[in-house]
């Protein structure tokens, strides 16, 4: 895909399709003059026997008259304009991707002016729309070996098109900070969407190490061997059923002042969970390949930082397991001696994410982090209490939730907060060991968060469970069925603001 910025009149572009944006019962005469340039009179007609309201998502494809110099003309309805959003703009831009390239149209151009959002500048514009562009585009192909009937095109060649008075600088900047957010987000959708036989901990390890070789961020890795020396007990407690070999995976971004402490990302990277000895369903479990979420979208983080030169410092932390049952897998009863000292007594070998993450929030103090964010693929829990719609935020910082609400609002990533009071540690506390590993089904997902939380005590902390979004099940317009890559464009929101 090539995206251009371009200036000029409107109505004298020439292009396969034309994209203009039309608010609900708002015409202008201007508006009506210069699309009727494009269709003739099909525009007015089309008002009249109500074909086009401007309703959000109505859409309208129009031929071009013989005068006009776009072939085509697509009409899009944004909804109340005080109701249009960057968010909205985003998702409208996902949906005319979607139905173009059904029609095997490739290429346009959209008119940008025709798309206003208030309280935004250009280059939030920009951005929005060729987000939407890339995420739209996306596709997990590796393994489709025969060619699908009625595939969708590809994109090809898209103008945006702005007014002369506009900076055209601004906007070729926004295009490349969206290409490197995005390229995050992608690259977090193809690591969810690998299969388990391929994506071991190995295999996440070595695409890491791949992603930070080629954009300058420092790669280490702590095989079973160093992990066992240091006393991960926790993390390896959880990799113990399996045949495959765990891994710690550790990168540094150092983009700000050698002085600045870093923040610190740390991301459950559960290649596979079958529950272990406490054996998930077997309905859906061939999606628990997505149960390393949370470690994707931390390496897309990096990557999109690393390209975008944020002037910032950053950790990233993975614990990379695969949770198998086998006769060396660890027993609902069992006592595990943590990295930190703590003992964890396992009462379900299913709740493995926060054992892991225990492990990985205790080794991030080595590195003296102002701010620590984890992410997680963690509860059901969070699912049936917020659904498909926004990620659990909890912490022990009202400001840095605050801070990271604001970001999911901006980034269209939504967050919403629960309570983590004290009365929940009572849950967790153990009879055998200083805490267990589940708190039963009752307030499950501030429960996990109440766990980690005695590991992340020394930080500033906030935990995103987000069990709810890693995963599509169903595609729409910007996101095909599968791995989403949700929380590559918050944390970046939040660490573009921060790096101010």
């Amino acid at each position: 895909m090539k995206i251009s910025i371009k200036k000029g009149n409107v109505a004298e572009q020439k292009t396969p399709c034309l994209v203009w944006g039309v608010f609900s019962g708002k015409y202008k005469e201007e508006q009506l003059a210069q699309i009727n340039q494009h269709v003739g009179e099909a525009f007015a007609r089309a008002i009249g026997s109500k074909e086009l309201t401007g309703r959000k998502g109505e859409t309208l494809l129009l031929h071009g008259c013989a005068q006009a110099s776009a072939e085509r003309i697509l009409l899009v309805g944004l909804g109340k304009e005080s109701d249009f959003t960057l968010h909205s703009l985003r998702q409208v831009t996902c949906s005319v991707v979607k139905l173009l390239v059904e029609k095997q149209l490739g290429s346009f151009a959209l008119a940008l002016q025709e798309f206003p959002v208030k309280k935004s500048d250009l280059g939030q514009r920009v951005q929005a729309i060729t987000e939407g562009l890339f995420l739209a585009d996306y596709r997990y192909e590796r393994y489709l070996q025969k060619e699908k009937p009625g595939r969708p095109a590809l994109l090809g060649k898209i103008d945006l098109l702005i007014s002369s008075e506009e900076n055209a600088a601004e906007a070729k900047a926004a295009v490349a900070v969206a290409e490197s957010i995005s390229a995050g987000v992608c690259f977090a959708r193809d690591l969810v969407n690998a299969p388990g036989n391929l994506k071991t901990p190995e295999f996440l390890a070595m695409e890491a190490v791949a992603m930070a070789e080629k954009n300058g961020v420092k790669a280490r890795l702590m095989d079973r061997r160093e992990l066992q020396r240091q006393g991960f007990g926790a993390l390896l407690g959880v990799a113990q059923g399996s045949v495959q070999d765990p891994f710690l995976i550790v990168l540094e971004y150092n983009g700000g002042a050698e002085t600045d402490q870093p923040i610190a990302l740390v991301g459950k990277g559960v290649t596979f969970d079958s529950g272990g000895i406490s054996l998930k369903p077997s309905e859906k479990m061939d999606e628990m390949k997505m149960d390393m979420g949370g470690a994707a979208a931390v390496l897309g983080t990096m990557r999109a930082a690393a390209q975008m030169k944020l002037p910032i410092n950053l950790v990233a932390i993975v614990p990379a397991v695969e949770n198998m049952p086998s006769g060396a897998a660890i027993r609902p009863g069992d006592i595990l001696t943590s990295l930190s000292g703590q003992t964890i007594e396992v009462l379900n070998t299913d709740a493995e994410g926060r054992l892991i993450l225990a492990d990985a929030l205790a080794y991030v103090g080595r590195f003296e982090p102002r701010v620590v964010i984890d992410l997680a693929t963690l509860t059901g829990a969070c699912i049936i209490a917020l659904g498909n719609h926004a990620a659990a935020l909890l912490g022990n910082h009202d400001g840095l939730a605050r801070q990271l609400l604001r970001a999911g609002e901006r980034s269209g990533e939504r967050l919403w907060q629960l309570p983590l009071w004290s009365e929940y540690v009572e849950q967790i506390k153990s009879d055998f060991a200083d805490v267990k590993n589940t708190g039963g089904r009752a307030a499950g997902t501030i429960t996990a968060a109440a766990f980690l939380q005695q590991f992340a005590d020394k930080y500033r902390w906030a935990h995103l469970d987000i069990a709810g979004m890693a995963w599509a099940e169903q595609g729409k317009a910007g996101q095909p069925k599968g791995g989403t890559g949700f929380g590559v464009r918050v944390l970046i929101e939040y660490l573009r603001e921060e790096a101010k």
